[in-house]
């Protein structure tokens, strides 16, 4: 397990005196065992800052979660300090409303239990001791209660009923399913649901022995499945009630976008209220006003369309009615925080290949940069300092504090202090070019670590999945072009028509047209980049892709024959039309093909890489992982056969305990160590 300090500045010096070596060239190795800086979080004062810092244990395949904390006031600029003790593997930390404890999640006694730490030093104490983990909470206003939510069989009347079906072991092995979804993202279905309950915290700061399930007769997650959090539901100010976000399951749930905001009471007996059934698309991520008059959320408005624009909302909680706050802005809003003054709103969005903090003024909608900048990932607002991790195409995270307008940022964690000296990291830089319809697209190029002027390098050209997403100036875990870089790659991403953080039109326009905008941009991207940089050897040049963008490498395959030395398919769809009808979440494919796989089938097949494969001469790597049920294994495997039998040259790496993302320390190795091998195996000079 790594020990690495966290170290402020004025220490850097010392980890760099000695004879001055040459750094190395950065690599996956090096990738998978940086320690992560993530979840900054203030105390209510903003005096105290707690970030989660995740180190690996390599040699064990697995990683560990502490907090630091660190005095933001303190005059001697000391470092921050290991907050929990060895052996908790923790997440979700959350200051008490007197600032005096942290509360996190842990599964230091055999399951996952909130615990309470007091900040003036004391070992953690258990506050819950359920028969369940508790997969995620939220402290009340006063800190007398809080919500917390359990995965439990809705049909149980306690938390120890659900422990008993768990712990039975039927003879029979068979599951009987009457709906969707069978099963999501790597998880086959059981009947559990996640659910809200509320619970006392006694004298003791001990939780009560059975919480209160407040979301009873809700058909559906809280927090949603797979991946939602405690973000999607929220405490009124008096205590008294909590607004949720959750999709009303029933026989729609695997092609229905629409969630709704409910209300439910803590003490009064009556169903949750649906404060949002108007909207039939996504409402989500409630905060209240201090006052507990307006709830301002997030809200799509077509259904059917996970992509769409998450517009700011303000609701007036006496009338209903709403409003949205800056419907000029065109970015889709990733969450919210209310300044000191209840008069903006904090959020993030994708903007132009970067990932900035944006203020919006609640009363005009009118939008400001307060951090600019590379990526800023999770954020936090007490008074007026602001907290926030930051990161970019040459540094991993870090947590930096600022005034709320952005102003006097200071960073107070040096993580991996004593490693990123001796690494070496490629240059970037970002660039535009005319695509589809003479449009303006951006993408970025990364040089190789040692480069030298007049020398031309081989090109890795990335390919981003979604495919509403984007390849931009962050430090990414999976696809990080410093891996290719640190391998001798000039590196090149295209932010393609589809791709977020260009105006909610350009997002738009790449459903129904997998095959054509986006196939476009990239040639003219990658033409338009070899003319403005003399170093990429577009002769010598592989193209790799996961999820859609392994899409678009099985149909380049077969629509752009030359284009390529060789590809790597990771997680790709071979045959469009399958997908539409075997992936779980069906609302996806049937709004990017304008319908279900049934009723027009005719438009799954318009951009299907399997008509093409009569065409495939590129040697192809094809990757795939067992527990994918986004696009299943068999996506992979015909990739590889069709390669196969057409004699194209092809491998195939299988990863039979990973899903659509490669997440194990040894097993990121193994990819990037294959896909390395691959790319220089056809660019070799």
């Amino acid at each position: 397990m790594s020990r690495r300090p966290l170290l402020l500045s004025l220490l850097v010096p010392a980890l760099l005196a000695g004879p001055a070596q040459a750094a190395k060239p950065f690599d996956v190795r090096d990738l998978v065992t940086l320690d992560r800086v993530s979840a900054p979080v203030l105390s209510p004062d903003g005096r105290k800052l707690v970030v989660a810092v995740r180190e690996v244990d390599f040699a064990a395949n697995k990683a560990s979660t502490g907090l630091w904390i660190e005095d933001l006031f303190a005059r001697d600029a000391a470092p921050p300090v290991r907050f929990t003790a060895e052996g908790f593997s923790v997440n979700s930390a959350a200051f008490s409303p007197d600032g005096a404890s942290v509360y996190f999640l842990s599964a230091k006694s055999g399951s996952q239990q909130l615990w309470r730490q007091a900040v003036a030093g004391g070992e953690a104490v258990q506050v819950t001791d359920y028969p369940l983990d508790v997969g995620s909470y939220k402290l009340s206003p006063d800190g007398r209660s809080v919500a917390l939510s359990f995965e439990v069989f809705p049909d149980c009347a306690d938390l120890a009923c659900t422990k008993k079906k768990l712990d039975g072991k039927p003879l029979a092995s068979g599951q009987l399913y009457d709906k969707l979804f069978v099963r999501h993202w790597d998880t086959w279905a059981d009947g559990r649901r996640n659910q809200l309950y509320v619970a006392p915290l006694g004298a003791d700061g001990k939780a009560g022995a059975e919480p209160v399930r407040i979301s009873t007769g809700i058909d559906g997650d809280v927090p949603s499945k797979p991946f939602g959090d405690a973000g999607e539901y929220a405490w009124a100010p008096d205590g008294q009630s909590l607004v949720f976000s959750v999709r009303i399951a029933g026989r729609t749930e695997a092609w229905s976008t629409n969630f709704d905001l409910y209300r439910a009471w803590v003490r009064a007996r009556r169903a949750p209220q649906n404060l949002t059934e108007a909207n039939p698309a996504m409402d989500t991520g409630p905060v209240f006003s201090a006052d507990g008059k307006t709830l301002y959320y997030r809200a799509m408005k077509r259904p059917g369309f996970e992509a769409d624009r998450l517009a700011l909302m303000a609701m007036d909680l006496g009338s209903g009615k709403t409003r949205e706050i800056a419907p000029d802005w065109d970015r889709s809003a990733d969450g919210i925080a209310l300044s000191a003054d209840g008069k903006a709103i904090y959020t993030q969005a994708y903007d132009i290949g970067t990932h900035p903090l944006f203020r919006i003024d609640i009363a005009s909608g009118k939008a400001d940069k307060v951090i600019a900048g590379g990526t800023v990932g999770a954020f936090d607002l007490r008074g007026d300092t602001l907290a926030y991790t930051r990161d970019n195409l040459k540094s991993p995270a870090q947590a930096f504090v600022a005034r709320a307008d952005g102003s006097g940022e200071r960073q107070i964690t040096r993580a991996n202090a004593d490693v990123l000296p001796n690494l070496a990291f490629g240059d970037y830089e970002q660039f535009s070019f005319k695509g589809w319809n003479d449009e303006t697209v951006h993408g970025y190029v990364v040089k190789p670590v040692g480069y030298e002027e007049g020398k031309k390098y081989p090109v890795a050209f990335l390919i981003h999945g979604g495919p509403q997403g984007s390849f931009g100036d962050n430090f990414h875990y999976r696809w990080n072009p410093q891996t290719y870089a640190g391998q001798g790659f000039a590196v090149v991403m295209i932010d393609f028509h589809g791709s977020t953080g260009y105006g909610q039109a350009f997002t738009d326009s790449i459903s129904q047209h997998w095959g054509d905008r986006p196939l476009e941009d990239l040639k003219k991207g990658f033409a338009a980049a070899q003319e403005k940089y003399a170093f990429l050897d577009g002769q010598r040049a592989c193209a790799l892709g996961g999820s859609y963008g392994g899409y678009m490498v099985a149909w380049i395959a077969g629509n752009w024959p030359d284009g390529f030395k060789c590809l790597v398919n990771h997680a790709g769809v071979f045959d469009t039309r399958i997908m539409g009808i075997n992936t779980e979440e069906l609302w996806f494919s049937e709004w990017e093909n304008g319908g279900s796989a049934i009723d027009v089938p005719q438009n799954y097949e318009q951009f299907n890489p399997r008509n093409h494969i009569d065409k495939w001469t590129s040697p192809m790597l094809v990757i795939h992982g067992q527990l994918d049920y986004r696009v299943l294994v068999e996506q992979g495997l015909a990739s590889f056969s069709a390669a196969q039998r057409q004699g194209v040259e092809s491998q195939l790496l299988y990863f039979p305990d990973e899903n659509h993302w490669i997440l194990k320390p040894h097993n990121s190795v193994l990819w990037h160590d294959t896909v390395n091998a691959w790319l220089k195996r056809w660019t070799a000079e």
